[in-house]
């Protein structure tokens, strides 16, 4: 299989895996709403978490600079570094997007913004003194390839999903302990409200995995594209290398932007073998598969 190959491949899977969980989500709510007796809790859940997730969409850019620590960065400042998404961005057929700085020893990037016309790319101090000019295009192209391929509508999609599954379960746990509900009198009514509990305890922990594994299949897109948009794989590759080899975490590593860098900013350990329960648990897919599907073995 080509790289073309793998990248209509996994759009293909993930838009299925994100159609199956819409649907998941539907009749979750519909037997939270039915298991009380309230569709005011759908119609309330559903309002709030498009609401508050749409406002993130919005303003993500900011939102993750700021968490980040990142500082806006001239041409006269890093003449190379711009130069390099300059060209990039204009081989890729993208406008340039703003660039900035995070003064940080580990080496790490990731980029962010709603659409390629409010995009961000943002990389550390650490990245730029450990790469030679092949490893930081590649890291750029990967980063380009995430705005290309519109990985950051799909992320906010799926933050959506898993938002609305987060807040209709705190709902229902929460209306079931204050009382209320259909049928607590009976048997049935009872093993319904029994099986709510349990579905309101998992659904977040299933919405999370799905969420893992969308960004999972994410970078391995990005880098496939990356290898394409610079045509020399190995500069990817070796950089990937290079940013695994750190074991320190970035100062300001934080859970709910970890996903969008292009390697855990927690550090230690990638470039190992991990177990299965590790890798679903994990937003990065091991750093030997990465470089093993970018070198073609």
């Amino acid at each position: 299989m080509s790289l073309y190959t793998h990248q209509d491949a996994n759009i293909r899977k993930t838009w299925l895996i994100m159609t199956t969980f819409f649907l998941v989500v539907i009749a979750l709510g519909w037997f939270f709403s039915y298991a009380l007796d309230s569709p005011a809790i759908l119609i309330i859940a559903v309002v709030l978490s498009v609401a508050m997730n749409v406002g993130s969409y919005w303003f993500s850019d900011k939102l993750v600079l700021r968490m980040s620590g990142a500082r806006p960065v001239a041409r006269e400042e890093s003449r190379e570094l711009w130069n390099i998404v300059e060209n990039l961005s204009i081989t890729a057929g993208l406008p340039m997007p703003k660039l900035y700085i995070i003064d940080d020893p580990a080496p790490n990037a990731f980029a962010t913004g709603r659409d390629k016309e409010h995009a961000v790319v943002a990389v550390t101090t650490g990245l730029t003194a450990m790469l030679d000019r092949s490893e930081l295009e590649g890291v750029i192209a990967h980063e380009l390839s995430h705005i290309g391929n519109r990985d950051m509508l799909v992320s906010t999609i799926v933050v959506v999903l898993v938002g609305f599954v987060a807040l209709l379960s705190d709902f229902f746990l929460r209306a079931n302990l204050w009382g209320g509900g259909r049928g607590r009198d009976n048997r049935a009514g009872a093993i319904l409200m029994l099986a709510g509990i349990v579905l309101a305890i998992l659904s977040p922990i299933i919405a999370q995995l799905i969420h893992f594994a969308i960004s999972r299949k994410r970078e391995f897109l990005a880098d496939a594209s990356g290898a394409l948009l610079t045509r020399y794989p190995e500069g990817l590759a070796s950089a990937l290398k290079k940013i695994s080899s750190y074991k320190g975490q970035m100062k300001r590593a934080n859970h709910a932007t970890a996903h969008l860098f292009i390697s855990s900013p927690f550090g230690g350990g990638e470039g190992k073998a991990v177990s299965f329960l590790t890798k679903i648990f994990s937003t990065h897919p091991p750093v030997e598969e990465r470089v093993k599907a970018l070198v073609g073995k």
